[in-house]
């Protein structure tokens, strides 16, 4: 019988390491992205993709890494492919795209990314607070001043409390 107990015990032992090797490794890398460990993140997401587990949350959590380490390209070009492999699109990571096209001077794609960020109707009014901000601020850099005009009197209407594009409006208002 103690042979048995022996046998049962190292085989519940071998099962719960196995399990707990066997942890989804893009649950991992968000792990290690919520404590701000960004390197094994992307090591951990980078092991799912390869692993072909949650290919697109796997590429969503490597931009998001990659965006917290200032990599905009890096980031850019793992938003595209969360896309491409079925990652859940919504305003925050169109928005993260348009983000890290207006850091990398691609305005142009920073004013699709956020108008695509816009049609979310669950995005937070936080998040389209932001959004319709960042858009305005890609038609300023990409040289079309009538749409940031635009937008930003549209803006600062919706926000009349945000001092900063109060401050823009009025000098916009004057050019």
């Amino acid at each position: 019988m103690k042979k048995k107990s022996r046998l049962t015990a190292v085989i519940l032992l071998a099962a719960m390491l196995l399990t707990a090797c066997g942890k989804n490794p893009s649950e991992v890398g968000v792990e290690y992205l919520q404590n701000g460990d960004y390197k094994n993140a992307i090591e951990q997401f980078q092991t799912a993709i390869d692993k072909n587990k949650n290919v697109g949350d796997a590429y969503r959590g490597m931009g998001m890494a990659k965006w917290e380490q200032k990599d905009y390209k890096g980031a850019l070009k793992a938003f595209k492919n969360a896309v491409k492999n079925g990652a859940f699109e919504d305003g925050t990571l169109y928005n993260l795209m348009g983000c890290c096209s207006l850091e990398l001077d691609k305005a142009s794609d920073a004013v699709d990314y956020f108008k695509k960020a816009q049609e979310d109707e669950n995005n937070s009014a936080d998040l389209t607070q932001e959004i319709s901000y960042n858009l305005i601020a890609a038609y300023e850099q990409s040289g079309d001043y009538d749409n940031a005009k635009t937008q930003l009197k549209a803006y600062v209407d919706k926000y009349p409390d945000d001092e900063k594009a109060q401050k823009d409006y009025d000098f916009w208002s004057t050019r």
